[in-house]
């Protein structure tokens, strides 16, 4: 039986969601079809659990300063390994059934179909036999965690995030192999709970840190922590014990466990993509405009991780919404992409936002920098372990992008990237308050060195706005 739609979601993710809700908003005759696990990347194995267990990391690792301030057998402190993970998981169920809850009104009224769809045309698809006719789609299939084939032998030793919160406890041993968010965040969590953690990357940077310093700083400041051997490719054997030995370069170990974490891969092979008309680039990915999320001038919109652009949560719901009001339009509209901002929750933090260090015209950019040593806020948290650098163009002050190491670090980027999202320039930053004694004020020391920087007029204190 052939069903007539408005409008077919592929995917019920963060972006699938976002589409529905405002697809539903202008149609009643749409559906929205998933047939993996439902609950989103997010709540279920990404940014939220990973956060609970940083949590837990974070107020373990805090007994090492307890004596300096006078709190005493703070070395008496201790991890049930098994009781971490009951409430990692035991918060993330609470995370899934809130995504639960919003699918609910769709799951009643017949909208959901929970299974898997392939393109027989551009607007057809055969989902388990029943064919829906659909006006408008929007794929937002989200993606999959890599395993090189070749690794996959040796069986459940091997993890990546899709299992690592299911774990009832956690090893001795484990090797984290990716140095990106997700690698990093984990490995120092493990790391600070007793673990004894390896982190490698074939690169000699982590965190997708683009800046040389700021990326100096990180590994410096976290290698203290957990060792981490950059540079040179892992490979993986037979171990004794039933461990497995990891290499890279000349150094080698065993461990229990390995977490792989070396990037994802869009869910498209299942779609039958080649039934459409849609041109696809060297990874498979439909050509698409990301302001408008449409795949050229089809019917089919893309959204999320699947597109391979920005996979990050609140870029998936952004792009959801342009394509959910965009496949529901008599027009397509171009919307402005939001400035880029991201966040390692590693400690400190690792963030960057606007244009990173290799995007810059070196020639015409200023960089104001600090160094967290010396802020009092930091001194006094026991987290002065960073540096800050902001960019701006030389001529206007206008700011650019910033990278930054520190604690609290994620409210520090984001109060960056509004200003540079409303184009602002240093000079106006510095016009703002700042409290004392603040983190924030490690900010404004960057912006200070920075606006001396710049080739501009220095017409009297840059704090002072006059009355006019």
């Amino acid at each position: 039986m052939e069903k007539q739609v408005d409008v077919a979601i592929i995917g019920a993710g963060s972006a699938g969601l976002s589409a529905a809700h405002l697809v539903r908003k202008k149609t009643d005759n749409y559906v929205l079809i998933d047939g993996g696990e439902l609950g989103t990347t997010c709540a279920r194995v990404g940014c939220m659990p990973s956060k609970v267990l940083i949590q837990i990391a974070e107020d373990f690792h805090r007994r090492n300063l307890l004596e300096r301030e006078g709190i005493q057998n703070g070395d008496a402190l201790s991890v049930d390994y098994a009781e971490a993970m009951e409430h990692v998981q035991d918060l993330r169920d609470a995370f899934v059934d809130m995504v639960f809850g919003s699918l609910e009104p769709m799951e009643e009224a017949g909208k959901l179909v929970e299974s898997y769809a392939r393109f027989i045309s551009n607007d057809t698809l055969d989902v388990d036999g029943d064919i829906y006719k659909a006006g408008k789609v929007i794929i937002a299939t989200g993606s999959t965690p890599i395993i090189p084939p070749d690794w996959k032998k040796f069986g459940d030793r091997i993890i990546t995030t899709d299992d690592f919160f299911e774990l009832e406890t956690l090893p001795e041993s484990i090797a984290v192999i990716g140095m990106g968010v997700i690698g990093l965040e984990l490995g120092q969590s493990l790391s600070r709970l007793g673990v004894k953690v390896v982190g490698i990357d074939q690169q000699e940077i982590i965190s997708d840190i683009k800046d040389p310093v700021i990326n100096k700083v990180a590994i410096e400041t976290i290698g203290k922590e957990m060792t981490m051997w950059l540079g040179q490719p892992a490979e993986i054997t037979e171990g004794d014990n039933n461990k497995l030995k990891v290499s890279a370069g000349d150094n080698s170990t065993e461990v229990d466990m390995i977490l792989l974490s070396i990037g994802r891969t869009p869910n498209l092979k299942s779609l039958a993509l080649e039934n459409t008309t849609l041109e696809l680039n060297e990874r498979g990915i439909p050509l698409f405009n990301p302001n408008t999320m449409q795949c050229g001038d089809s019917n089919i919109f893309i959204a999320g991780d699947v597109n391979g652009s920005r996979p990050i949560l609140h870029e998936a719901g952004h792009e959801g919404k342009v394509a959910g009001v965009n496949a529901t339009a008599d027009k397509v509209t171009a919307y402005k992409q939001k400035t880029p901002v991201a966040i390692t929750f590693s400690e400190p933090n690792i963030c960057t936002c606007g244009l990173q260090f290799d995007e810059l015209d070196e020639a015409a950019t200023a960089i104001g920098e600090m160094r967290m040593g010396p802020v009092g806020r930091a001194l006094i948290m026991g987290k002065n372990k960073g540096y800050i650098r902001i960019y701006a163009d030389k001529k206007t002050g206008k700011l650019l992008g910033a990278s930054i190491c520190t604690s609290k670090g994620e409210s520090l980027i984001h109060m960056l990237t509004w200003a540079i999202q409303n184009e602002q320039t240093v000079q106006d930053l510095l016009a703002m308050p700042f409290y004392h004694p603040v983190m924030e004020e490690a900010v404004q020391a960057a912006l200070y060195d920075l606006y001396h920087k710049l080739e501009i007029v220095k017409d009297g204190p840059v704090e002072l706005v006059a009355i006019r």
